[in-house]
């Protein structure tokens, strides 16, 4: 199956710029552009990122017409919402941004937190994250969240990292403190018009397909498991979506960065936040050898195969600065050959099933 992907409008997608095409989030009325801005990166992850750097990245992502941008209180404990915030301020208009943020995690002051980095965020502000996927902890996290952007409402509010890959043995627990208020508060905020869109946002497709299963729920934000390394989401997940009318996101479609950094020397970039296994680094070494074989970025082909499936609404690389989002948007418009799809289904490197980009038209 191909589908046309990043040179241009399809089928029911809007043009917030001439180079950059939306689409509708399921069913909601929300429409996102195909990249979004990830907002981890200006949250600090791995590395401090400087006020100015993190304005000019959000600008940068305007001019260029991405109108999705994704934050959570967890990023940078504060930090990412803040400068979020400022950006959307900065850019208002008829066609202004969308964004998401998320709930279930509160933040404390914090008496001993200093510089260096915590929980891998750099010289975040002085905050402590804890869970709290209540009901009243959901209403005042998002309470927090709008006094942080200084806005009155958001368009999409997801539950943050809830399921067993984040709690292990305290996954009950938690589980139990949503279903007994906690999508009720997320309801009661849909209800009342100070959020278009929930969801979760997490990195194990099969906790989404279970809370789907038993909830009115408007969109997933993905992390890490529908990429050009692993696939796993298409068996049930993702045809459950399209059944069901629910929009997905794609975060992690570079899998922590391999995909993005290859595999040179028999070094490797991070997957899944850890150093990869033999198994991981000799997948995407050959991923990459066939990309290059064809004169494809491997970072391109991931992007544009994680955006083929027509279910995704948008997938959102993290961005720390512009630099980094020249290079995203010169992969989206990069133009792929067919063979190189075909090369890789033919290796087993991608599912039978996966939808792939149609080749560009001269």
């Amino acid at each position: 199956m191909r589908t046309g992907v990043g040179r241009g409008p399809q089928d029911g997608c809007a043009v917030a710029d001439p180079a950059i095409a939306t689409r509708r989030l399921g069913r909601t009325p929300l429409r996102l552009s195909e990249i979004g801005f990830g907002a981890a990166g200006i949250g600090n992850l791995y590395a401090a990122v400087g006020d100015a750097q993190a304005a000019q990245a959000l600008d940068a992502a305007w001019e260029a017409g991405l109108r999705y941008v994704d934050t959570a209180p967890y990023y940078g404990f504060g930090l990412s919402e803040r400068r979020v915030g400022d950006a959307v301020r900065r850019h208002r208009g008829a066609d202004g941004w969308v964004v998401s943020t998320k709930v279930g995690r509160l933040l404390r002051p914090c008496r001993d937190a200093g510089a260096g980095t915590r929980n891998g965020f750099a010289d975040a502000l002085p905050f402590e994250p804890h869970f709290d996927y209540s009901h009243d902890g959901i209403l005042r996290s998002f309470e927090d969240s709008l006094q942080r952007m200084g806005r009155e409402r958001v368009d999409i509010l997801l539950v943050h990292d809830i399921g067993p890959a984040t709690h292990g043995a305290d996954d009950a627990r938690h589980d139990a403190a949503f279903w007994d208020g906690g999508y009720r508060a997320l309801e009661r905020l849909r209800a009342d018009g100070r959020i278009a869109a929930i969801g979760l946002g997490v990195n194990e497709w099969q906790v989404c397909e279970r809370y789907m299963a038993r909830a009115d729920f408007d969109c997933f934000l993905l992390a890490g498991r529908y990429t050009l390394l692993e696939q796993g989401a298409l068996e049930s997940f993702l045809p459950a979506c399209a059944a069901r009318g629910v929009g997905v996101i794609l975060g992690g479609i570079f899998n922590s960065g391999i995909l993005a950094t290859g595999v040179t020397g028999g070094v490797a970039g991070c997957y899944d936040y850890a150093p990869p296994a033999p198994g991981v680094v000799e997948r995407v070494a050959r991923l990459q050898r066939a990309c290059e074989a064809h004169g494809v970025r491997l970072a391109a082909a991931a992007l544009q195969f994680a955006l083929a499936h027509p279910q995704v609404a948008s997938v959102i690389p993290g961005v720390s600065d512009a630099g980094q989002l020249e290079q995203c948007l010169r992969d989206y418009r990069s133009p792929i050959p067919a063979a190189l799809w075909d090369e890789l289904r033919g290796q087993g490197l991608i599912a039978p099933g996966a939808p792939v980009p149609a080749e560009p038209t001269a």
